[in-house]
């Protein structure tokens, strides 16, 4: 090697009469000489552009030599995406206000631990605010409060220095608000920023107009004195209400992150790799590439998915399953990152990183769920788009009334009446009764091992009448074991399990597994086999020594020429006892019966009983055949069975049930349950099951039981019940506040809504919804 090359082709350690080298982490031209940070690693002394690159090489050296952060940079994710959170169909590449609502887009994907810009940008205007509000106020209501302070300065004076107060809170800290309303007008989307600054907006016009030209404002606006009033108080004292709404609404809208956050807290920050010469280092895990060698020390969090390799330990899987009891590993186990290494100290060798884990999954799954929207927001949105023009038309009615037949002066009643109008009616609460319920509940779920794909599941699971469940894997542990062979025609046990066994090589369906388990425990030479065939939910055939293989079901014997019957009444008798059986045949000769049995889940008798206590109708929809079938629906009393289903024969009752107006959960984990999951009103993935199954379904229950399924119903029943609370509180509050800021109580008090108090009202509105919203993170789903 060249001195003053590395060993990922940089230049490492420069020669004597070199005047440059490269950054080992960049890749930058550095000029020696300059200052420029370098340190000596393993005799070779290396260069940087810069304290960070310098950083970054002395905490992991081997990372940057050997060329792996080449490969990092080549498989890196795109630029961020920003969307609304009330209306997730907005989607842009750069920060901007949702054209529908005004919003600040935020950031798909997990939370970030940065600091909201938003947040940052509000909390500043709401303190210039307050700080002018203060002076201005006093200005304004001294004289109620027995200060002289407009005597001693004279009111013409005092409106000057309002005005000169006033107009940096206006022009300047609530230039946002604004902003926002004038793009809701040219996007033809009115919305609360609409009123806000309409209503603003007018407040301070008219108090300028009035301190600028008092003498051009007819009678009407003239109190006894002969003076015209001003409303700056007003203008600055909203401003600051509404950002005080706004700072409790964003960081309210923070905390329904948390559960994300939480599970984003397992992952590790480092991991202590193993190098390529033996030696080993703690790293950071955004280090760690696929095919890396890990070590993991007792009471140390998995940092990425992988395999053991050496050594054996328990691990707390809690995260994934629910189940605090830890899970005993060994080579050849796979772990996920998140999870807790108890016990024992082993290596791993790394799979899926990044992005790609499990647990990177399940975040991205439960961000995605949190943007989603359920159907009950139509409503919402249908109201809001009436409301903006509405209420813009109630406060011009109010204006027009007032200034009709109100008291003197009856225009400043008039305006401070149709002010008050704008300012109350604020259909931000509307907006967020839905989304601020499913974000806290999808991550109320993620906690609880059910992931939430889309809005619409979680609602329509609140409404299902019928549930079909799986068996194999969903009612039972799906790990079956062989329990008997029954050899036919001759046929020895060994010959009968090698030819089941040679068929199967390669197969995932777990009654394969079993059989091959049991001809790898008698440590059987298993053949090699060609054409090999699936017909799912039938059975399999393939080419041996010339001879054509099959198993399956009897009707796939049938189908293939196969006499079948001198077996089946033992196989009858096996399935009786709640045992599977499946045929082997060569040519058109039977080779014999192996019955495999499949413990029913402990959970799966309480949950059951659980769906059947809220009135749910069960119903078990499995390929096995009657006998066993009922054999497991007697033992857990479920209501109907459906056995011998292949997977159109599932989706087509799934369909037949829906025609008959029932509202249907399909639950399963395998292959030929995709289409009756998709089919279905509510697809429940177990997600012990494949990725199609968990692909085809809207909710997915992490630990693979059944018992999720309740945990799921109670879930969507709660999170419906806390929309249509929210929904009940913005609807209710406005349907009070509009009028009584009109004056429709002014005949009985004597007394007219300042804007002010409008503008404290108008907050807490969004404020109450949010707060509701977040009871849900506390709710009991047990």
């Amino acid at each position: 090697m060249n001195q003053n090359s590395s060993c990922c082709g940089g230049a490492a350690r420069p020669d004597e009469n070199a005047e440059t080298a490269l950054d080992p982490v960049c890749g930058m031209t550095v000029t020696l000489g300059k200052g420029k940070p370098h340190l000596t690693h393993e005799g070779e002394e290396f260069h940087f552009c810069s304290q960070g690159c310098h950083d970054k090489f002395e905490v992991d050296p081997e990372f940057y030599l050997t060329g792996a952060h080449k490969k990092k940079s080549a498989a890196a994710p795109e630029g961020t995406k920003y969307t609304c959170p009330m209306h997730p169909e907005i989607i842009s590449d750069h920060m901007m206000d949702c054209p529908l609502c005004g919003m600040a887009l935020e950031p798909m994907g997990a939370p970030s631990d940065e600091p909201n810009p938003e947040l940052i940008d509000f909390t500043r205007r709401f303190w210039v605010s307050v700080v002018f509000a203060i002076p201005v106020v006093i200005l304004a209501m001294g004289p109620m409060l027995g200060l002289p302070i407009r005597d001693w300065m004279g009111h013409t004076a005092a409106g000057w220095a309002e005005a000169i107060l006033a107009t940096p809170v206006v022009l300047w800290a609530a230039w946002p608000f604004f902003k926002r309303g004038w793009g809701s007008i040219v996007n033809k989307s009115p919305n609360m920023w609409t009123l806000i600054a309409i209503g603003v907006g007018t407040a301070y016009v008219y108090s300028l107009g009035a301190t600028l030209f008092p003498d051009a404002f007819p009678a009407g606006f003239r109190e006894a004195s002969g003076s015209v009033p001003i409303y700056f108080e007003a203008a600055v004292v909203i401003i600051a209400l509404v950002f005080l709404g706004q700072l409790m609404e964003l960081k309210a809208r923070e905390r329904t992150g948390d559960a994300i956050r939480a599970l984003l807290d397992l992952s590790p920050k480092t991991a202590r790799r193993i190098n390529a010469n033996g030696s080993e280092r703690d790293v950071p895990v955004e280090n760690i590439l696929a095919g890396d060698k890990i070590r993991l020390r007792p009471g140390e969090s998995i940092p990425v998915d992988g395999v053991l390799i050496e050594g054996h330990s328990t691990v707390d899987e809690s995260m994934i399953t629910g189940e605090p009891i830890p899970v005993a590993k060994a080579e050849g186990d796979k772990v996920s990152a998140g999870t807790l290494n108890k016990a024992g100290s082993f290596v791993m060798e790394a799979e899926k990183v990044g992005s790609e884990t499990l647990l990177a999954s399940i975040v991205n799954m439960v961000a995605d769920a949190q943007r989603s929207r359920a159907p009950i927001q139509s409503l919402a949105d249908k109201v809001a788009g009436y409301f903006v023009p509405m209420v813009v038309a109630v406060a011009i009615i109010a204006f027009g009334v007032w200034s009709a037949v109100g008291p003197e002066p009856r225009l400043v009643y008039a305006l401070l009446s149709a002010v008050s109008v704008l300012i109350i009616a604020c259909p931000c609460a509307l907006g967020l009764a839905t989304p601020m319920s499913i974000m806290t509940a999808t991550g109320l779920g993620a906690q609880r091992g059910v992931l939430v794909r889309d809005a619409e599941g979680l609602e329509t699971l609140s409404k299902i009448d019928t549930v079909i469940v799986d068996k194999t894997g969903t009612l039972t542990e799906g790990k079956p074991q062989v329990t008997e062979l029954v050899p036919a025609n001759g046929t020895s046990e060994q010959a009968l399990l090698r030819a089941a066994a040679s068929m199967e090589v390669g197969s995932e369906h777990p009654l394969a597994e079993a059989i091959l388990k049991a001809a790898e425990e008698q440590k059987l030479e298993l053949k090699p086999v060609s054409n090999f065939q699936s017909e799912t939910g039938m059975g399999v055939t393939a080419h041996m020594d010339g001879t054509r293989l099959a198993i399956g079901s009897q009707v796939f014997m049938d189908s293939l020429g196969i006499d079948a019957a001198s077996l089946v009444d033992q196989a009858d008798t096996l399935a009786e006892q709640g045992k599977t059986t499946v045929f082997v045949g060569q040519n058109e000769t039977l080779l014999g019966l192996i019955a495999i049995s499949d413990p029913i889940k402990k959970t799966a008798f309480e949950a059951i009983a659980a769906l059947h206590e809220l009135g749910v109708h069960i119903i078990m929809a499995t390929g096995d055949t009657e006998k066993t079938a009922l054999a497991v629906a007697r033992q857990l009393k479920i209501d109907q069975t459906h056995a011998s289903m292949r997977p159109a024969d599932k989706k087509a009752l799934v369909d037949r049930l829906r025609s008959e107006g029932n509202i249907v959960a399909m639950a399963g984990d395998g292959i030929n349950d995709a289409p009756a999951l998709a089919s279905a009103n509510v697809g429940i993935a177990m997600g012990s099951g494949t990725d199609v199954a968990i692909g085809s379904s809207s909710i997915t229950l992490l630990k693979g039981d059944l018992t999720g399924v309740t945990r799921a119903y109670k879930l969507s029943r709660k999170t419906l019940q806390n929309i249509k609370q929210n929904l009940f509180f913005a609807f209710a509050y406005n349907f009070l506040g509009v009028p009584i800021a009109a004056g429709i109580l002014y005949p009985v008090t004597g007394t007219l809504l300042s804007p002010m108090i409008a503008a404290a009202a108008m907050s807490l509105s969004s404020v109450s919804v949010i707060t509701n919203a977040l009871r849900l993170r506390k709710a009991n789903l047990d």
